[in-house]
This record gives structure tokens, sequence and C-alpha cells, in this order.
């Protein structure tokens, strides 16, 4: 059987091949969050019945409000936990890691905020009528694997291996310091992965123009002609805190 993919343009006008995560994968990321929101909605509950007998609350007026908080932190936990953290992984839950998979756009960008919302709204279609059978269907039955949340928000969830995640995980990580957005450091890492490989022909054009494109200050003409500066200044953008807007 052929395996489903997502052909994109990559950052420096390379096709990439990135393959999808079919109905398998998506149940194992789905059951690992799932246990994780369970216990954590467990933990608040368990917390909320030991204070409550506890000598000094036993039997008061608090006791009550002690367990009603618990329950609410226990709901909050469960509802909330996957929409919260997509947005704050940026596309890679716990469960979405330990199945090396991750969501990403139809353009194989990290999706925002709005997209992540749409995606989550949807679930309360998608969970219908239980175990959410109506999203199981759907990816099944689509082309890219996709239930309606990803439909509705142009995503779909794509397998990564240890290497690329970490990778990815290194770059939003250094996008935390620096004025950079995490596709903008993508762009500048995979021209860095690519140059060895690159014909010196094709070098400084790509790097001239996505020099550009990042820094406001105006190039030295200078080391435009030099490939190894122009090697220099984009690896200067991983680590120094990039000039943008002065």
């Amino acid at each position: 059987m052929t395996e489903e993919t997502l052909r994109v343009k990559s950052l420096t006008g390379v096709e990439m091949t990135l393959p999808i995560a079919g109905p398998g994968t998506r149940s194992y990321a789905f059951l690992t969050d799932w246990m994780i929101r369970l216990l954590g909605a467990l933990v608040w509950l368990l917390l909320a019945v030991l204070l409550r007998l506890a000598p000094g609350i036993a039997g008061r007026p608090v006791a009550h409000t002690v367990l009603v908080a618990g329950i609410i932190l226990a709901l909050v936990t469960y509802f909330l936990y996957e929409p919260v953290l997509e947005i704050l992984t940026k596309g890679c839950t716990p469960g979405l890691r330990t199945a090396e998979a991750r969501i990403v756009t139809l353009d194989g960008m990290t999706p925002g905020l709005r997209a992540l919302i749409i995606r989550n709204v949807f679930r309360l279609i998608d969970c219908l009528p239980a175990f959410y059978v109506v999203g199981m269907i759907t990816c099944m039955l689509t082309p890219r694997r996709v239930r309606l949340g990803d439909i509705a928000a142009g995503t779909v969830i794509v397998r990564t291996d240890a290497h690329a995640s970490g990778s990815l995980d290194r770059l939003v990580a250094r996008s935390r310091t620096t004025r950079l957005s995490v596709e903008a450091l993508a762009l500048v890492h995979e021209l860095l992965e690519r140059w060895d490989a690159l014909e010196e022909a094709a070098r400084a054009p790509l790097a001239r123009a996505l020099l550009t494109k990042l820094e406001a200050a105006p190039a030295d003409p200078g080391s435009e002609a030099d490939t190894a500066a122009l090697r220099a200044r984009l690896e200067a953008l991983l680590v120094d805190e990039p000039r943008i807007g002065r």
C-alpha cells in the first residue's frame, strides 16, 4: 500500500515530502494524551478528597468548597488539556511527541493560534457519538487522513523522526530568545544544512535573498561576494539577536 505523503515547497525552494500519520499513529497519540489528562484529572480529585477528610477541614463548610474546587480543576484539566498544550507546544503534545508526529499546516509550517483553536472547536463534532467515531471515520476516508477539525483548520498530522523532531524543538526554544519566528529560524537552519550540498553558484544568491529578507541593516557588497562571510552571517542569526526593525 502506498504511503500517503504531504508534498510542500521547502523554505529554500526544494520540494519536501512529509509522511502523513495514519489512523494508527493518531490513535496512539490520542490514547497517550488521554491517559495523561485522565491521570491529571484524577490527581485533582484525589487531592480534593484527601483535603476534605483532613483533620481541621472535615466537617467544616470549607470542606465542600475544597471538593467543588477539586472537581472544577479536574474538569478543566480534562477538557482543556489538548487545546492548551497544542497552543503552548505549537502542535506537538506529549502524545504526538511520543508517537513521533506533529501538527503542521498544509504548507508544512507550524500552525498558528487561529488554526489550533478551530481544530479544537471541531472536536465537539469529531468526538460524536462517542469515542471519536466521526473523527476516526473521516481519518480513514480522507486522502490526508484528517478529521473534520483538520479540514476546517487546514492542518494535517505528519510523522517525524527523532532527529527532525529534536531539531525543530531546538528551533522553537531558540525562537523564545530571539525576534525571529520559528519559520524564519527554520529557513536559516535549512539553508545551512544544505550548504555543502548546494552548488557554489547557488549558495550566494540564496544567502543574499535570505539575509535581505531577515535583516533590516543594509548589506555589505564586499561581504556578499564572499560565501564564507555570507555563511557566517547566517550562522550568527541562529546565535545572536537579529537586528530586525533597526
